[in-house]
């Protein structure tokens, strides 16, 4: 365990100042949770420093973590200001029927478009901080959006 010039040590979150994320992990572990329910998160793991990486992980894939702190575990909604609804692929066979147009390739060309547009929509919404939670209160740390 090393100590910085602030007293804190690698153990303790409040050292970070930022954590990077792909723009593409934080779609997929939304989706993840949207379409499947499955429990994707963005990871942080320790020793923590100032400038970290967040990487997509599967919530309680890892089994017993060995070390004095848990890694940091982001909901991906957490990271997204106002998500939309994931397009249903009801709804869009509904819109198509009600304009006349529907066949199973118009279908499927339109969910595929509609989930296409609300990838971008999230990608183009992801935060620039984000607070954790500390023995002391909140903690607030810049996202850094990579790709």
């Amino acid at each position: 365990m090393t100590r910085d010039d602030s007293g804190t040590t690698d153990n303790d979150l409040t050292r970070i100042r930022s954590i990077a994320v792909t723009a593409d992990d934080v779609v997929a572990a939304l989706e993840a949770r949207r379409r499947r329910g499955v429990p994707a998160v963005l990871r942080v793991t320790p020793p923590f420093a100032g400038r970290m990486r967040a990487r997509l992980h599967l919530a309680g894939g890892e089994g017993s973590y060995e070390g004095p702190t848990e890694p940091i575990h982001l909901d991906p909604e957490r990271l997204v200001a106002g998500v939309p609804p994931f397009p249903d692929p009801d709804e869009t066979e509904d819109r198509l029927r009600e304009a006349g147009g529907y066949s199973v390739d118009a279908h499927r060309d339109e969910h595929a478009e509609a989930v296409r547009r609300w990838r971008e929509a999230v990608m183009d919404a992801i935060v620039e901080a984000v607070t954790v939670g500390t023995e002391n209160g909140g903690h607030e740390i810049a996202v850094k959006r990579l790709g």
